[in-house]
């Protein structure tokens, strides 16, 4: 599975029923919960990330990578925005995008 096909499936869950659904009960609440799941599963990722577990840190990577789409699909902004903007910022190094983002 893709990221692509995994943001088409939860886009399709807009629609689905909250009662048969984890990813429609999160769309269903909305953007501001869809973020909050967001950074719980942020922090998770962080903690496992320094014990050095890597098999518990893949799963946390995985829950991030799931709810930060899911969190974009709550705000109607489309996976393929984001990966034109990394390509966009693939064009010049990091320190001088970082440097253009604080003018």
């Amino acid at each position: 599975m893709t990221l692509d096909d995994l943001f088409r499936t939860i886009e399709a869950r807009k629609t689905a029923n909250p009662d048969t659904s984890w990813t429609a009960q999160l769309l269903a609440a909305g953007p501001e919960k869809c973020a909050e799941k967001f950074g719980e599963e942020a922090i998770e990722a962080i903690i496992e990330a320094t014990k050095g577990d890597k098999a518990r840190l893949t799963a946390e990577a995985a829950d991030v990578l799931y709810h930060l789409l899911v969190m974009l699909a709550a705000s109607d902004v489309h996976l393929k925005d984001v990966l034109i903007e990394l390509g966009r910022r693939q064009s010049q190094s990091g320190l001088a995008e970082k440097a253009a983002r604080s003018r």
